[in-house]
């Protein structure tokens, strides 16, 4: 993302806090320039379009994400293996402290006409955080890394979604406990 002003990250972050709250298409651009202090013309000068602007908070959400999560798994001392299970713990984590109505991604994705390049930005998470997931199988020298970081990946979104819709308490301590057996399961002899 290019480089942006003081107007342009009170933009920012203000278009992330009202899309992630109310829900992308619940928000208009006048919300945004208003309680962001600025224009409609200070908007659109530094990101063009709505569209764009969608586009520059999911990717800036996904940054955050990525770097909350290598830190945390970095910070942890064990196997290999553990490692795996410490994305769960980021997860939590994420949850609690961002994550209050679900998974970014999925709700844009949800939101966004197939086209729309906010799609692209969410499968592109998505993507990375299967390869991340199955560099950690590998690590751990289990027998098939990307099965299991498939199956890790459907566990974190799974706890995402239950944890998010308060449909099941201890939603991603329950994931966890599921990928230590599958972990468990993939590890040879």
């Amino acid at each position: 993302m290019q480089h942006l002003t003081p107007a342009g990250v009170k933009v920012l972050q203000t278009a992330s806090r009202l899309f992630y709250e109310r829900g992308i298409r619940a928000v208009g651009v006048e919300a945004i320039a208003e309680e962001a202090g600025v224009t409609k013309k200070t908007l659109y000068d530094r990101f063009g379009s709505k569209d764009d602007l969608i586009v520059a908070y999911l990717r800036a959400r996904d940054g955050l994400w990525r770097s909350t999560l290598v830190k945390y798994v970095n910070g942890h001392d064990g196997p290999p293996a553990e490692k795996i299970l410490a994305t769960f713990g980021a997860l939590r984590e994420w949850m609690r402290e961002r994550n209050l109505r679900g998974c970014a991604f999925i709700n844009a994705s949800v939101e966004l006409p197939e086209d729309h390049p906010g799609r692209e930005v969410a499968r592109d998470q998505k993507a990375w955080l299967l390869a991340y997931l199955e560099g950690l199988a590998a690590e751990a020298r289990v027998e098939d890394p990307a099965g299991l970081a498939a199956q890790v990946l459907i566990l974190h979104e799974g706890a995402c979604v239950a944890d998010s819709m308060r449909s099941m308490d201890r939603a991603v301590d329950r994931a966890e406990q599921v990928a230590a057996v599958l972990i468990e399961r993939s590890l040879p002899g």
